[in-house]
C-alpha cells in the first residue's frame, strides 16, 4: 500500500522530534510558556506584597525559595519575571521579524536603486554594536519595557533585513514568479503569496534563535535600569536588585540567573533543531 505523503508541517515535525536536544529545548519552551501564561494562578502571592517583618527569610514552607530586602516572595516573582521576560524578548523578535521582513522584502523584490539606498541605511546602523544601539534608543525614549522592546527590535532589524533579502534574491527569477508576473499580479500579492512562502524558512530559524538574545538583552537593559522598572518582577531587574547583596544572599542573583540561562537555552536547542529539520539537504 502507498504511504501517504506528509505535509510541510508533518514533515518538519517527524525530523524535528528525532532531534533529542530540540525536543528537549521545545519542551522547555512550553514549561516556560505555560508558567509565564498561567502566572497568576501559579504564583503564591502578588509579585510585589511585601512583608517587611521577614526580609531575606530562609526557604520554607510559606516562602520555597524565600524572601528578598523587602519580604518579596522570591518564587512568586521568578513566575511573574518569567511572563515580564518573555513579552520582551517574543515582542523584541516579532517586532524585528516584521520591520525585517518588510524592509528586507522591499529592498530583495525591486532591487536597483531602492535595494541599494535601503541597504546602506541597513550598513549604517549595522555599524553600531547592538547593546550600544539599545541603550541609545532606550536612554532616549525613556526606561519601560515598551521602550526596551522597541529599542531590540530597532537593533535586530539590519540583520533579519539582510537575511530575507537574501532568500528573496533567490527566489524572485523563479518561473512561478514570472508567471504572477506575466498575469499582471500586483507587486504585495507576489511578495505574500509566492515570494515570502519559499524564502522565510531560515528566518524561522534566525526567529527562533533571536528570542534567546533578545532575552539576555531585555534583561541587560532592565539590568541597567532601562528596561523594567521598580517593582515589576522582571529576570533581569531581579538581577540588578539582588547584585548589592551577592555575598550575603546569592540566591537572589542566583534563581533569576538560572531562570535566564535555562530559557535561553531552550530557545537555542529549539532553533539548531529547526535549522536541521527545515534544511533541504538532510531530507535524505
Amino acid at each position: 500500500m502507498k504511504s501517504r505523503k506528509r505535509s510541510r508541517f508533518g514533515e518538519t515535525w517527524h525530523r524535528l522530534k528525532k532531534n533529542k536536544a530540540a525536543v528537549i529545548g521545545l519542551v522547555v519552551v512550553i514549561i516556560v510558556l505555560f508558567v509565564a501564561i498561567f502566572a497568576p494562578f501559579l504564583a503564591p502571592y502578588p509579585y510585589d506584597e511585601q512583608d517587611l517583618s521577614n526580609t531575606y527569610a530562609k526557604p520554607s514552607k510559606e516562602h520555597l525559595l524565600g524572601t528578598d530586602k523587602f519580604g518579596r516572595d522570591n518564587l512568586s516573582r521568578l513566575i511573574w519575571g518569567s511572563r515580564n521576560s518573555l513579552i520582551m524578548g517574543l515582542g523584541c523578535v516579532a517586532l524585528g521579524t516584521l520591520f525585517g521582513i518588510t524592509i528586507g522584502s522591499i529592498a530583495g523584490y525591486f532591487g536597483g536603486r531602492v535595494d541599494i539606498v535601503i541597504m546602506r541605511i541597513m550598513d549604517v546602523f549595522s555599524c553600531v554594536p547592538m547593546l550600544l544601539m539599545c541603550v541609545v534608543i532606550a536612554a532616549i525614549l525613556g526606561p519601560s519595557i515598551q521602550n526596551a522592546i522597541l529599542a531590540i527590535a530597532i537593533s535586530t532589524t539590519p540583520s533579519c533585513a539582510r537575511l530575507i533579502r537574501a532568500n528573496i534574491l533567490t527566489v524572485r527569477d523563479k518561473e512561478f514568479v514570472e508567471a504572477a508576473k506575466a498575469i499582471d499580479a500586483k507587486s504585495p500579492h507576489i511578495i505574500l503569496r509566492h515570494i515570502l512562502p519559499n524564502a522565510i524558512a531560515p528566518t524561522i530559524v534566525a526567529t527562533t534563535m533571536n528570542i534567546g538574545n533578545s532575552i539576555i538583552s531585555g534583561a541587560t537593559l532592565s539590568f541597567i535600569g532601562l528596561g523594567a522598572q521598580p517593582p515589576l518582577a522582571e529576570w533581569g531587574a531581579m538581577l540588578s536588585e539582588g547584585r548589592n547583596y551577592m555575598r550575603q544572599h546569592m540566591e537572589l542573583v542566583l534563581y533569576p540567573g538560572i531562570c535566564i540561562m535555562i530559557t535561553v537555552l531552550a530557545f537555542n536547542l529549539l532553533g539548531d533543531g529547526l535549522r536541521d529539520a527545515l534544511d533541504p539537504r538532510l531530507k535524505n
